[in-house]
């Protein structure tokens, strides 16, 4: 298990002093991102091969949202491994150690220099350190969007500070564009999100959103790829 402390700020917060959730999924990658380096083995392996970890889907759940200035707690653990593909729980605790938000999440195993998937041999996979499945309420990764029913809204231009260090946008913006389609009023329960297809600097991404009681979909396409598919549940 890898952890990061954190302490909510101003710039992690809403107009209503409570973290935004678009800053706790931040708060997710970066721990999940920096725990590569509890496992030395594994991020060599990586190195060397040339790979990478995208997330390929997350859930979300979330129980409480915390407040300004409270201090919080990003824990990472790996409970599953598969050849091309990785599980992890990454949960928020506060100060008390209560659950803020619990999530799971899929990573898919790449090649940086192709972005195809990319096998992790044997030796590596039995080196990892797998710890136990934390509990939540565990829901299919894949979103099966509505046949009809969907508003398709302006495009979004992907800008440069929407880009990270794998050059394309980076998780959590998509989730941020997609909060500000939600309807107002709508407070956040749940979140699903499948990524599909990478979205690059420059991109337009076309919003189409389905809506139905307490729930609000969104998916958002350039051209007539999926990118990302989000679920939001009150």
């Amino acid at each position: 298990m890898y952890s990061l402390n954190y302490k909510v700020t101003t710039s992690t917060c809403d107009s209503e002093g409570r973290l935004k959730l678009y800053s706790a999924l931040q708060m997710m990658q970066d721990c999940s991102e920096m725990w590569i380096d509890s496992e030395p083995g594994v991020k060599r392996y990586f190195t060397e091969q040339n790979m990478a970890q995208l997330l390929a889907s997350r859930q979300v759940e979330v129980v409480r949202v915390p407040e300004y200035k409270e201090t919080l707690t990003v824990t990472t653990s790996v409970y599953g491994m598969k050849p091309m593909f990785g599980f992890r729980n990454t949960f928020i605790y506060d100060a008390e150690g209560k659950p803020c938000y619990r999530t799971w999440s899929m990573g898919a195993f790449v090649d940086k220099s192709t972005g195809r998937l990319k096998r992790v041999d044997d030796a590596t996979m039995a080196s990892m350190r797998l710890e136990p499945q934390l509990q939540m309420n565990y829901r299919d990764r894949r979103i099966v969007l509505p046949k009809e029913g969907g508003v398709v809204l302006e495009p979004v231009r992907v800008l440069r500070a929407d880009i990270d260090y794998n050059r394309h946008m980076n998780n959590a913006n998509y989730v941020r564009m997609a909060m500000e389609l939600l309807p107002d009023g709508f407070e956040v329960g749940n979140l699903r999100v499948e990524y599909r297809v990478a979205a690059k600097l420059g991109d337009m991404l076309t919003p189409v959103v389905f809506q139905s009681e307490g729930v609000c979909t969104v998916a958002l396409s350039v051209g007539t790829e999926v990118c990302a598919i989000m679920e939001f549940t009150e």
